[in-house]
């Protein structure tokens, strides 16, 4: 099969079209036919330096897939060959996303959503778990609760946008004017100008803080939360501010989620879930799409198709 591999760690042109050995499924696992791979910023950390991620033997990158079920392993009940499914296979390990194959624990996945196309479930996986995660589990977000989110026009942040609303909070975002439009038309109460405001001096008693960015934005955020506000980081241990003046603060890693994705795929089937799609390139430039991450512009998410149909 067609596969992008690490050929030593470095800059995005490290990554190489080959061909290998196509996977099979195991006790207990699928193989899925990737018809679209999404881009997310893990990635191109992970090629640059080769950390924190636990290497296979042919050093591969990518987490976001969907596609179609080629085969089944023993023990699987929950789906069958030719059905349609998204997921995020084995994060943290290795799951070699930017591939025509991929194989992993079933209920790494779910099944796709019909009302959108491979590249749109292909962007939802890592990013729209995160800010699930982030939102319900670590926060336990009420109706009616405030939340800032930052960069709400990146891969997260506009799923934590979305998924608020769906919740029942009031959402502030951050991001360039230029985008203040689209993360309203995706839910967004009140927006504030980054470039021109200091967000510190502009929004107070916030409940939940969603935090993307990292430096400073964690010591700042402190200072809008309300008693007992949740500061929820998203890049590293290293931005959890170390005097959180008690405050809760912490750092959150995505994990594979069943229920998870089940949850992100009915409030896509409801209307109250959407991923915008930046960038789609066929895998073979897989190489480009990273260039284009790492510039830090990018609206929504970039995909890689695998499958020409694939939209």
């Amino acid at each position: 099969m067609r596969a992008i591999v690490v050929s030593q760690w470095g800059g995005p042109e490290v990554l190489t079209e080959t061909e290998i050995e196509r996977p099979e499924p195991g006790l207990g696992e699928i193989l899925v036919r990737v018809h679209a791979a999404g881009v997310n910023p893990v990635d191109w950390k992970t090629r640059a330096s080769g950390t924190p991620i636990a290497w296979g033997p042919v050093p591969m990158v990518g987490w976001d897939v969907s596609g179609t079920i080629e085969a089944v392993g023993p023990g699987v009940t929950l789906f069958q060959p030719g059905d349609e499914v998204f997921g995020m296979p084995r994060f943290p390990q290795q799951a070699s996303a930017y591939a025509e194959y991929v194989t992993a624990t079933a209920r790494h996945f779910t099944h796709k959503p019909a009302a959108i196309d491979h590249v749109q479930a292909a962007a939802l996986p890592l990013a729209a778990l995160t800010a699930w995660q982030a939102l319900t589990d670590t926060a336990d977000l009420r109706p009616g609760q405030r939340v800032l989110v930052h960069a709400a026009a990146g891969g997260v942040g506009h799923f934590a946008v979305q998924i608020a609303k769906a919740l029942g909070a009031y959402v502030i975002g951050t991001a360039s004017a230029a985008k203040h439009d689209l993360v309203r038309s995706l839910g967004a109460d009140e927006m504030i100008d980054y470039r021109t405001t200091a967000f510190e001096d502009a929004v107070s008693d916030v409940d939940v803080v969603i935090d993307a960015i990292g430096g400073d934005y964690g010591v700042r955020s402190l200072k809008v939360l309300r008693p007992g506000g949740h500061l929820i980081t998203l890049n590293g241990p290293d931005d959890v501010p170390a005097d959180a003046g008690g405050f809760r603060t912490g750092w959150t890693l995505v994990e594979p989620d069943y229920a998870g994705l089940k949850a992100i795929a009915a409030l896509v089937a409801e209307g109250k879930l959407r991923p915008v799609v930046d960038t789609v390139l066929p895998l073979e430039q897989a190489a480009k799409a990273h260039e284009i991450g790492e510039q830090g512009r990018t609206t929504g998410k970039i995909v890689l198709t695998v499958v020409q149909d694939a939209a």
